[in-house]
């Protein structure tokens, strides 16, 4: 008998939080949701699948999800294998011919082996390059003034392919890399090809999945954690030098992509198992939400 209660115990609470997420799959129900993937999310093969399922799981429930990934170790492992020494500037990889051709080569590896763990969990998805139906177009995108190769900045986004693949019921993973007028291929940052792709889809939410917990004010005092703020707020938190080093033009992402018409960004640790779910399903959740004005809770 005191197994059975247990067993109860533990079916009940999987009940719980069933209902729980009840109220957030019917506000989210047929939403466009644009999840970044990259950091060290991506290297390690379990956290990986549970990434996959999560997105997967949001699909089946009813949302519209888009993934646009990175490869950023994954290039850089290749680069040095070929024996050039990656180089960065402002975060933003030096990309010559060469290394651009080892970009292209290894973002669509890392592409084809998303949709084949979304096909392995019986779910459409189709694997598409901004190069494809010129989804993302793009003009030389400088850093700091300086001219580092063919890295691109997004101008425009044919939001039709990603519409039509939606409609058709699959999932569409986007690798991050544009033409430009002349149709030079150009790499782009991943947290701008889905900043840009989320603002031009009208999206609800917009998802980073990164190596960090979320916001803090004070990054050394784990006190500071800021789980909620406007995008006004992480403005000032710019402007008043709390933000800075990656973290800067991610954040500046992000403001932007509110200010364009996403509802909600939210910034989780991807090196949590299932982070995508408990941000999303549960009421307290577990990394930073930047929201609209008049919208904090």
């Amino acid at each position: 008998m005191a197994a059975q209660a247990v067993n109860m115990d533990e079916i009940m609470k999987k009940a719980e939080v069933l209902i729980e997420a009840l109220p957030y799959i019917q506000k989210f129900n047929r939403k466009i949701i644009v999840v970044k993937y990259g950091g060290s999310a991506m290297s390690n093969e379990e956290l990986q699948k549970n990434v996959i399922k999560d997105v997967t799981l949001l699909k089946l429930v009813g949302f519209k999800p888009i993934i646009v990934h990175g490869g950023g170790k994954e290039i850089s492992r290749w680069v040095s294998k070929v024996g050039k020494e990656p180089q960065f500037v402002n975060g933003l990889r030096v990309t010559d011919e060469e290394t651009m051709e080892i970009a292209e080569m290894v973002l669509n590896k890392v592409n084809k082996s998303l949709v084949a763990m979304v096909e392995e969990l019986g779910v459409a998805a189709a694997g598409i390059s901004g190069k494809d139906g010129g989804l993302l177009k793009v003009e030389k995108k400088l850093s700091g003034g300086q001219d580092i190769g063919y890295v691109g900045n997004v101008t425009e986004v044919n939001t039709k392919i990603l519409f039509d693949l939606l409609e058709r019921d699959f999932l569409p993973i986007v690798a991050p890399i544009g033409f430009d007028d002349s149709f030079h291929s150009f790499n782009i940052n991943a947290d701008d090809a889905a900043c840009a792709i989320a603002k031009a889809m009208g999206a609800d939410k917009l998802v980073f999945l990164t190596d960090i917990e979320g916001l803090y004010k004070d990054i050394n005092d784990k006190s500071t954690f800021i789980s909620r703020l406007t995008s006004k707020q992480a403005d000032e938190l710019i402007a008043d030098g709390f933000i800075g080093g990656g973290m800067l033009p991610k954040i500046g992402g992000c403001t932007d992509a509110i200010k364009n018409g996403v509802s909600r960004v939210h910034i989780l640790d991807g090196r949590i198992l299932h982070c995508l779910l408990l941000e999303i399903f549960t009421n307290e959740g577990i990394g930073t939400a930047i929201v609209r004005e008049g919208e904090l809770e």
